[in-house]
């Protein structure tokens, strides 16, 4: 027999909310989560004026956006203009490999200290709002 859940207006079997439950308590002990919670961690580090370096990170991070799908549907569309399905075929994954590396060179600009204060921050705002979904009362 299947016992049904209702959340909210959410309805939930039994044992899938029990799951998601546990796996959320689960993460939510690491010393990763415990410490981001404990330490209340913000993005004050973000108040403080960028190097150039920084900045040239977050320039290429930008650009690797600009040059991911907006680049590959453009290919895609040229290559249906001109009726050679080989600029999208071979351009496309190029472009896209590309972008990818101007990623990669962003985030090592950028420096691992500012994507782990985020990362820090990020963690901390996604738990205690998971932790109030499974646990409300609390």
């Amino acid at each position: 027999m299947v016992t049904m859940y209702l959340y909210g207006s959410f309805l939930f079997e039994c044992n899938t909310f029990r799951m998601i439950r546990q796996s959320i308590l689960k993460i939510a002990e690491t010393d990763f989560v415990r410490s981001a919670i404990d330490e209340q961690a913000d993005l004050s580090a973000f108040k403080g004026k960028p190097t150039p370096l920084v900045l040239a990170g977050i320039f290429c991070i930008a650009g690797s956006f600009i040059l991911g799908w907006p680049a590959v549907g453009a290919l895609g569309a040229l290559s249906i203009k001109l009726h050679n399905p080989w600029i999208a075929g071979v351009g496309g994954p190029l472009v896209y490999g590309f972008s990818h590396l101007v990623f990669l060179l962003g985030m090592y600009l950028s420096g691992a200290v500012y994507s782990m204060i985020f990362l820090r921050w990020l963690t901390r705002v996604s738990m205690e709002k998971l932790l109030v979904w499974i646990e409300p009362d609390n």
